[in-house]
């Protein structure tokens, strides 16, 4: 009897917890669809806290021109996914996100992208994080970070948004496309090239028939009938010779057009790696030069050129002195180091001696040596 009290008791229990969950579930959802949005808080979580690329204003701006409704809407007529999508359409935005409260006020949280470098070459006005990822400078507002400038210019359009990497492999992918493309215009040729070498086959297996009695004319063959029919048969397998190299000629000349289409095409791609491989060289060196307490201080800027020969090469404007830095080609962490090493040693045993002014410009380019000019 006492164990049949607990059970009903226990069913009571769980009874009025579910009947109360059900009942504050109906009221929330009475009290979203009936309660409006009265305000909205819009909070910048970034790691920039001296410099920002965004605003508050700012954000709010853009929710406005994306004609998301807010104040005044219904708390479960808000579309926070319109909202957090027309922040994240901003290239410096890394995440963004929103939900309402129970007392009605739109939260938004919006963090930015950090900066590594500023791209300013020709036509590219850009930042470009330590992850390859690229967006326009805002314009408005400005971080402070190495400045990139010189004729380079970096694998991808001027007014592209997002990472290298992501452009880099659409490309290339595109291209093996095209280059599988081709080659399935090779299979008719190959097809063509086969039937070519089974007709030149069944040509020398063509053999002239025995001298022997000829029924038609009733007697048997002549020594001068049979060597005719020698030289006829010659005469035909050489045209059926002349014809088959000269289709041959022909199908080879075609199939090494296309060929040479598919090499372009490599050769595009071996191009676009180089340029996408100098340019997480770019990205190595100037997060080599900001983890260093030193040079980050000392490189105010930095000019990047893309020789006749493909390859990129520095030159580095200090802070100290009126001379300029040619670096060179961009290696890996070691040969930067190498050369940097090279150069502060030249400072201190040098220029400390010499006058900081008395060159123009210092090249640490060559392995094991330095190279001045004078004023």
């Amino acid at each position: 009897m006492q164990r049949a009290w607990k059970i009903a008791g226990m069913c009571l229990l769980w009874a009025l917890v579910v009947g109360f969950v059900v009942l504050y579930s109906s009221r929330s959802r009475q009290h979203r669809s009936l309660a409006t949005v009265q305000a909205v808080n819009v909070e910048i979580i970034d790691s920039l806290p001296d410099e920002s690329l965004m605003s508050r204003k700012l954000v709010e701006q853009w929710i406005k021109q994306s004609d998301v409704e807010t104040i005044g809407t219904p708390i479960d007529k808000v579309d926070l996914v319109g909202i957090e999508r027309a922040i994240r359409s901003n290239g410096f935005v890394d995440r963004a996100s929103a939900h309402v409260t129970y007392d009605g006020v739109l939260h938004i949280e919006v963090s930015q992208r950090k900066p590594l470098l500023r791209l300013v070459c020709g036509d590219y006005d850009c930042y470009v994080t330590d992850e390859g990822y690229l967006f326009p400078s805002p314009g408005r507002a400005a971080v402070y970070v190495p400045v990139v400038s010189g004729s380079y210019a970096p694998p991808v359009p001027r007014d592209y948004v997002g990472r290298m990497e992501d452009y880099i492999l659409a490309r290339v992918e595109e291209s093996n496309a095209r280059i599988l493309e081709l080659q399935h215009e090779k299979k008719p040729l190959f097809d063509r090239e086969k039937e070519i070498r089974d007709s030149v086959k069944k040509v020398r297996a063509m053999k002239v028939d025995k001298k022997g009695y000829i029924r038609y004319k009733g007697w048997f063959e002549s020594d001068e009938d049979y060597n005719k029919r020698i030289i006829a048969k010659r005469l035909e397998k050489n045209e059926l010779y002349r014809r088959y190299r000269y289709w041959r000629k022909v199908n080879d000349k075609n199939i090494a057009a296309v060929t040479a289409r598919q090499d372009i095409e490599r050769d595009k791609q071996k191009k676009l790696m180089k340029r996408y491989e100098d340019f997480l060289k770019l990205i190595n060196f100037v997060n080599y030069i900001e983890n260093d307490s030193f040079w980050g201080a000392e490189i105010v800027q930095i000019v990047a050129s893309t020789m006749s020969s493909g390859d990129l090469e520095l030159e580095l404007i200090p802070r100290t002195g009126g001379h300029t830095v040619e670096f060179g080609q961009v290696g890996d962490e070691a040969q930067i180091e190498a050369k940097l090493e090279k150069l502060l040693t030249f400072y201190q045993n040098g220029l400390t001696k010499l006058g900081w002014d008395k060159f123009s410009t210092i090249s640490v380019r060559y392995e094991g040596q330095v190279v001045c000019t004078k004023r």
